[in-house]
């Protein structure tokens, strides 16, 4: 297993990760790789990394759930946070052969911030 951090300055952000993903596989690996966060309010998906296209996915987490109004926020004011990174999820598996990551054409690993900004683990497990 391999482990790299992302650094977010904004609470809603979404980066592409696939150059960071693909250099913690080995040359040799012919398998599959999991990409994982031990965080509950961020996520990692698969999608197109066009920088506009990155803005939209910000803008439809950020109309999709409400920042307000939930009874979790009465603890720490997240939950918000919480809800849209049960949307996306903790974690995606790719198929890589001979140590590349087998994307479609227009398919990047994506880091999904929505508490930020911190400082997230990303961890890379080969198999």
């Amino acid at each position: 297993m391999e482990t790299f951090t992302v650094s977010t300055s904004e609470r809603l952000s979404v980066f592409d990760i696939t150059d960071r993903v693909e250099n913690c596989v080995p040359p040799d690996v012919t398998g599959t790789v999991t990409v994982f966060i031990q965080h509950t309010t961020a996520g990692v998906t698969i999608n197109e990394a066009e920088p506009r296209l990155l803005a939209d996915f910000e803008t439809a987490l950020d109309e999709l759930v409400s920042d307000s109004g939930w009874q979790h926020d009465r603890i720490d004011d997240n939950a918000d946070s919480h809800v849209r990174s049960l949307l996306i999820g903790p974690s995606t598996t790719v198929p890589v052969v001979d140590g590349s990551l087998e994307l479609g054409t227009w398919q990047s690993v994506l880091f999904v911030e929505c508490d930020g900004p911190r400082e997230r683990t990303v961890q890379v497990v080969c198999e």
